[in-house]
C-alpha cells in the first residue's frame, strides 16, 4: 500500500460537488466553482511534473483483489496528463454554458459531474480493469442526460446509444480478460506497467484474436466505420454540455486505449491487421464526410464531423511511429477542445432560435457578432487552419503515415516505378478529407451567419456571462497550444512506448 497520490483528489471533487448539490447546494455554482478547483489543480500537478523522467508520477496503489492481480492504482504521465487537461477544462466550459432544466436540475449537474469523474478516473487509471470500470461509470450519466433532458427524439437515441455502447463495452471487456489470460499464469496482472513489460520481455504472444477484439470494442466505443451510426443521433438529440463532454472527452477513451494498451502491447497485431484498419477509417473520412455535407442541421452536421475526425486519429495509430502517434496524441486534445466549442455554440444558437436547420437561420452575425466571430474560429480550427492545435496534430499525423511501409515498387518496360503504399494511399484519402471539412465547416458558417437577416432573429441577445467565457478559454487554450505545439509534444512523446 502507498501514499494517496493527488490524482485522486481530481477523481473525488466532481463527486463531493455532485454530493453537495444534493444535499442542497446551488447545482449551477457548485458546478462552476468545483470544476474551476479541479482545473487549477490539474495546472499545479503539471507544473510539478517532471517532463524527462520516464514512467508514471504521483503514483498510488491499493491491491483490490490481488490474487487476480487486480489493485486501484493511480499514476500520471505526459500523455495522462494531456487528456487529464482536457477533461478538466472542458469539464468547467460544459457546466458554464449549461442551462439549467426546469425538471430535476440537481440530477441534471450531477449527471454532468458524474461524467467528468469517471473520464478523469479513467485517464488516471494505470490498472486496465479501473481504466475499463471508470470508463462504465461515465456512461451511465450520458445515457440519462439524452434520455431525459435531450431534444428531438431524445429516448431513440439514448436506446440507440445505449445497445451500441453497451455492445462495445461487452466486446472491450472479453478484450481485455483475453489480454489477460495470455500473459503467462505467475505474471499475470491487470496493471498497465507490468503487461507493458510482460510484451518487451517476449512474455505475452501475438494474440490476433485478442486484438480483433480490443479493436472492435475501443472502435465501437469511438464511433468507427461501420459502427458509427449511433453517434451522430446521440449528439443531436443531447443537452450541449453532455455532447461536449462525451464527443469531447468521453469518446477519447477508445482511442487513448489504443494508443496507450494495443500498441505497445500487441504490435504485431496491429500490423497485421493494418489493411483492415485503413479501410474502415477511410470510410471514416470520406464515407461519413461527405455525409456530413449533406446534413441540413447544425447539431447532425456536428455530429457526423465528429465522427469524420476519428479516422484522423486512426490513421495516426494504423501508421504505428512516433511521429505518428505523436500527431495522434495531439489531434485527441485539439479535436476535444474543437467540438466542444463547436457544440456549445450549437446550444447557444439553439437555446435563442429553437431552430438549427439551416434554411430558417442568416444573417446573425450582424446582431450577434461575438457568436458569430466564436464559430468563425471553431470552424477554422476545426478545418485545421495553421494557428490551431490541430493543424500541428494532423500534419505529424500525414508525415508519420505518409512516411509508413516500405515503397512500392513495379517494373514498366524494364524499368523500376515507384508507387503509393496502402499507408500512402490512405494519407491521401485523409488529406482529401480536409477539403470536405472546409466545405461543410463554411457552408454551415454561410447559411447561419451570413445573408439576410431574417425579421423574427432582429432581436437575439448575444454570447454573454459564464457561457461567453467557457467559449472564449476553449478558443484561448487552442491558439496556445497552436501557436507552441511542442508543449503538448515535449508531454506526450516521452510517455508513447512505440515499437
Amino acid at each position: 500500500m502507498s501514499s494517496l497520490s493527488p490524482l485522486l483528489f481530481l477523481i473525488l471533487v466532481p463527486i463531493f460537488s455532485a454530493l453537495l448539490i444534493m444535499i442542497g447546494a446551488n447545482p449551477r455554482s457548485t458546478s462552476i466553482l468545483g470544476s474551476a478547483v479541479n482545473l487549477l489543480f490539474l495546472l499545479a500537478l503539471v507544473v510539478f511534473y517532471r517532463p524527462m523522467e520516464i514512467g508514471y508520477q504521483f503514483v498510488s496503489s491499493f491491491p483490490v483483489v490481488p490474487h487476480l492481480g487486480i489493485s486501484f492504482t493511480l499514476g500520471a504521465d505526459g500523455l495522462s496528463l494531456v487528456m487529464l487537461f482536457l477533461s478538466t477544462v472542458v469539464t468547467l466550459a460544459a457546466v458554464c454554458v449549461a442551462k439549467t432544466p426546469e425538471n430535476n436540475p440537481r440530477w441534471y449537474y450531477v449527471s454532468l459531474l458524474l461524467i467528468s469523474s469517471g473520464v478523469i478516473g479513467a485517464f488516471a487509471s494505470v490498472d486496465v480493469f479501473f481504466f475499463y470500470m471508470f470508463h462504465e461509470l461515465a456512461l451511465i450519466p450520458t445515457f440519462l442526460l439524452i434520455g431525459i433532458w435531450g431534444s428531438g427524439d431524445r429516448q431513440a437515441a439514448a436506446w440507440k446509444a445505449t445497445v451500441y455502447l453497451a455492445t462495445g463495452s461487452f466486446i472491450l471487456l472479453l478484450g481485455i480478460i483475453g489480454l489477460y489470460l495470455i500473459q503467462p499464469v505467475e505474471t499475470r496482472s491487470f496493471d498497465l506497467r507490468e503487461m507493458i513489460a510482460n510484451a518487451q520481455s517476449g512474455l505475452i504472444p501475438d494474440a490476433p484474436g485478442v486484438y480483433l477484439l480490443l479493436l472492435l470494442g475501443f472502435g465501437i466505443l469511438v464511433s468507427l466505420f461501420p459502427f458509427h451510426t449511433w453517434a451522430p443521433q446521440a449528439y443531436a438529440c443531447a443537452p450541449a454540455p453532455a455532447s461536449m463532454l462525451h464527443a469531447g472527452v468521453l469518446k477519447k477513451f477508445g482511442l487513448y486505449g489504443l494508443i496507450r494498451i494495443v500498441a505497445p502491447i500487441l504490435p504485431d497485431s496491429v500490423q497485421r491487421f493494418v489493411p483492415l484498419l485503413l479501410v474502415l477509417l477511410i470510410g471514416n473520412i470520406l464515407y461519413v464526410g461527405y455525409i456530413t455535407i449533406a446534413q441540413k442541421k447544425l447539431d447532425w452536421m456536428l455530429g457526423y464531423s465528429s465522427v469524420m475526425h476519428m479516422g484522423y486519429i486512426f490513421l495516426g495509430f494504423a501508421a504505428l511511429n512516433q511521429l505518428s502517434m505523436t500527431g495522434a496524441s495531439l489531434m485527441l486534445l485539439s479535436h476535444g477542445l474543437t467540438i466542444a466549442v463547436l457544440f456549445a455554440l450549437c446550444g447557444e444558437i439553439r437555446e435563442r432560435t429553437g431552430t438549427l436547420d439551416f434554411s430558417e437561420l442568416g444573417g446573425i452575425a450582424r446582431i450577434c457578432p461575438k457568436l458569430g466571430l466564436s464559430f468563425g474560429f471553431a470552424a477554422m480550427a476545426s478545418v485545421g487552419l495553421p494557428g490551431f492545435v490541430g493543424f500541428a496534430g494532423e500534419l505529424l499525423v500525414f508525415f508519420g503515415a505518409f512516411g509508413s511501409g516500405e515503397p512500392k515498387i513495379g517494373i514498366i518496360d524494364g524499368k523500376e516505378v515507384f508507387g503509393f503504399n496502402m499507408y500512402q494511399i490512405a494519407t491521401t484519402c485523409a488529406v482529401w478529407g480536409i477539403v470536405i471539412s472546409a466545405i461543410y465547416m463554411l457552408r454551415a458558417y454561410r447559411r447561419i451567419f451570413m445573408g439576410p437577416l431574417p425579421e423574427r432573429w432582429s432581436r437575439l441577445p448575444d454570447l454573454s456571462g459564464f457561457s461567453r467565457a467557457a467559449i472564449i478559454l476553449l478558443i484561448a487554450v487552442m491558439l496556445i497550444l497552436g501557436f507552441f505545439p511542442q508543449i503538448l509534444v515535449n508531454l506526450a512523446t516521452p510517455a508513447l512506448l512505440v515499437p
